[in-house]
């Protein structure tokens, strides 16, 4: 038998991978069988797909995937498609020219293409809508002095006649009323009962009483120097408070000049006279609490909010809290 030259062998579509220890492409050289030396020999049978010559095939260097050829189109090895993570093919997406831009799942150190790019995975900022979440609502605008003088600036009255200021005065303070506060305007006496302190005992004030007429949670009488409080008339046929949703413990809002104090209704006083707060008080709205020479003649309003009250009612945080959310709602309140 005559000696049949070694072939190169390759079969349309299938990629041939061996290592390689030498070179980045090996030719592959395998010897046919005798039937495939004659059939070679004799030339391809009528109806044959066998091509006469076999195209080269180049076995890739190890760990390099590459395109193959078949019919036209293009193959490529992605890695994590086949059992146990092995490479498996996928169809390229042709490309504008016609060559195709290979996508592969894996990074770009694990597979790579001879031809085109990798398509990069989406990002958290890709997919994600633009633009901010929504913002958290604005903190609404403190009611100022202004606003409270002006939502009181007429007078619905709601006592049964006028109170003095000062004793041996004439009579001009009407209460006057809305359906969510009572309120007046008048002068500023300081009351410096309840529990003897360094600035209210019996020596600071020749009018000292060590009680108020509601007493803090643990029974004690109110401190004068510690909680601002404002004090209400004693009930008369004038004015009853107790028919007009204030007690101990109501939430008052004290405006002198440009200033707002809030505060609780802490004592009572003479049944004819009104206008009158703590030595605490006095002393946040910037006038002289001193109980002998402190005070001041006029211009302090008192806004007293109708069925509020303040647990414990020596809660000097608590009545702030509760006193500007009242005054928001007071100004904003169309009466």
């Amino acid at each position: 038998m005559s000696r049949v030259q070694t072939l190169t062998v390759a079969v349309a579509g299938v990629a041939l991978l061996a290592p390689s220890a030498t070179s980045a492409a090996e030719s592959v050289h395998l010897r046919p069988s005798r039937t495939e030396a004659r059939r070679v020999a004799a030339g391809p049978a009528a109806g044959s797909a066998l091509p006469t010559v076999l195209a080269h095939v180049a076995v890739p260097h190890r760990g390099r995937v590459e395109p193959v050829a078949r019919d036209g189109t293009r193959e490529v090895l992605t890695r994590g498609a086949g059992p146990g993570g092995a490479a498996t093919p996928g169809p390229a997406t042709p490309g504008p020219d016609g060559s195709g831009t290979a996508t592969s799942n894996a990074t770009a150190s694990d597979a790579a293409t001879t031809t085109g790019s990798a398509t990069p995975a989406p990002t958290d900022s890709d997919s994600s809508p633009s633009g901010s979440g929504p913002s958290a609502p604005a903190t609404p605008e403190p009611v100022t002095a202004a606003d409270l003088l002006a939502r009181v600036s007429g007078c619905a009255p709601v006592s049964q006649g006028r109170y003095r200021k000062d004793r041996g005065r004439a009579a001009t303070v009407p209460v006057c009323g809305t359906r969510e506060a009572v309120y007046w305007k008048a002068d500023m006496d300081i009351d410096c009962d309840g529990r003897p302190g360094r600035h209210c005992n019996a020596a600071t004030d020749p009018h000292f009483s060590s009680s108020t007429a509601f007493a803090q949670s643990d029974g004690r009488a109110l401190s004068s120097e510690k909680l601002p409080y404002v004090v209400v008339p004693a009930p008369s046929s004038l004015w009853d408070y107790r028919e007009h949703g204030v007690r101990g413990g109501s939430v008052a809002a004290v405006v002198y000049r440009d200033r707002v104090s809030y505060a609780v209704v802490g004592d009572t006083g003479p049944a004819d006279i009104i206008g009158e707060a703590s030595y605490a008080a006095a002393k946040s709205l910037g006038i002289d609490p001193d109980p002998r020479s402190g005070g001041t003649p006029s211009g302090v309003t008192y806004i007293v909010f109708k069925d509020s009250r303040v647990t414990p009612l020596e809660g000097r945080e608590a009545a702030k809290t509760q006193g500007e959310r009242l005054a928001r709602e007071f100004v904003d309140s169309a009466d």
